[in-house]
């Protein structure tokens, strides 16, 4: 066991390595210049022998170049905020629409209920004095009458019926003015009163009546009655905008006939000519806005047929034709088999 325990370097025979010679010279010589600050983990490159270190320049910045918006986006608070307004004010819209509709409902029902208390709704169409010997013929009120979402449809209508009156009062001063000049349009100048006499109270009556109550009570019926009359209706206004001599009409070519008769006759000829191009394009425009809001009421053929049964069935007239028919029909039966 001792010659393990025995020191190897302690025999005076062993030569150490690192007391050689050469390694001892190259221990103790100075390093070359630069070498001994170098740090490879830096940027700096060490200095060459014989040359002055170079004075720190500007430091530049090596940082990726990073573009900065011209405007800062909202912060989350900000686009929250500004959501929570937009909520806020849209939920005030509905809520001051609907308070609007209630006030039209409370007051349509206060309406009603008068109306009611006093017997009955009294007729106020035509507007005619009470000393006047015939009577309003119709109850006329579109506030009272028709829904909100209605109401304006059924003003133009109303509107494009006074229209339409004027139009043919206007016709019937052209042609009065064209007879003045040219005798022999005498024709034209009593059509034109016969139109405006016939009409003016059959348009209130055959389209614009029933599209008041088509509108008023849902009527599928009373919409097919004006589509069917208001087309035939546009087609006259069509005929009118012509202006065919001896028609009683105003149109283009009896305006150039008797702008050379006369520049003034033809001059305000021209403008009635206007006024029905205008009266014929803006029924056609209405034509197509009252058919589009009727596919959205849910009327149909069917419900008009049912409803035209249902209205004659319950006419006490008709009521009375049939039971007399019938119970003529029994007693001759009676009479035959005697």
């Amino acid at each position: 066991m001792s010659d393990f325990d025995s020191n190897p370097f302690a025999d005076p025979d062993f030569s150490n390595p690192f007391q050689d010679p050469s390694v001892t010279q190259v221990r103790q010589a100075a390093p070359p210049s630069g070498l001994e600050e170098y740090n490879p983990f830096t940027d700096a490159k060490p200095t060459p022998p014989g040359m002055a270190p170079k004075a720190a320049g500007p430091t530049v910045n090596t940082q990726p170049a990073i573009m900065k918006p011209t405007e800062e986006p909202p912060t989350y608070s900000q686009v929250q905020e500004q959501e929570q307004t937009r909520a806020a004010a849209e939920l005030l819209r509905r809520q001051e629409e609907l308070e609007r509709k209630a006030a039209e409902l409370d007051r349509r029902e206060r309406e009603m209920q008068s109306l009611s208390a006093s017997g009955g709704r009294k007729n106020n169409w035509p507007p005619l004095p009470e000393k006047f010997p015939i009577g309003p013929c119709f109850y006329h009120d579109i506030t009272v009458d028709i829904s909100v979402e209605f109401q304006k449809t059924v003003k133009i209508m109303y509107y494009l019926w006074m229209f339409h009156t004027g139009t043919l009062l206007a016709n019937m001063v052209g042609c009065l003015a064209w007879f003045c000049v040219d005798a022999l349009h005498g024709v034209d100048f009593g059509l034109s009163i016969l139109w405006f006499l016939l009409f003016t109270p059959c348009s209130f009556v055959c389209w614009y009546r029933p599209i008041y109550g088509a509108f008023r009570s849902d009527s599928s019926f009373r919409f097919f009655i004006f589509f069917f009359v208001y087309i035939c209706q546009f087609g006259v206004y069509v005929l009118q905008c012509i202006g065919i001599s001896g028609w009683g009409a105003s149109g283009w070519i009896s305006a150039l006939m008797g702008l050379n008769k006369s520049v003034p006759v033809g001059i305000i000829m021209i403008l009635i000519a206007a006024l029905f191009t205008a009266l014929a394009v803006m029924s056609l425009i209405m034509f197509k806005k009252v058919h589009a809001m009727y596919r959205t009421t849910g009327a149909s053929f069917e419900k008009a047929q049912q409803e035209f049964a249902t209205g004659v069935m319950s006419n006490k007239t008709v009521q009375t034709a049939a039971a007399n028919a019938a119970s003529r029909a029994a007693q001759s039966s009676f009479k035959e088999q005697i």
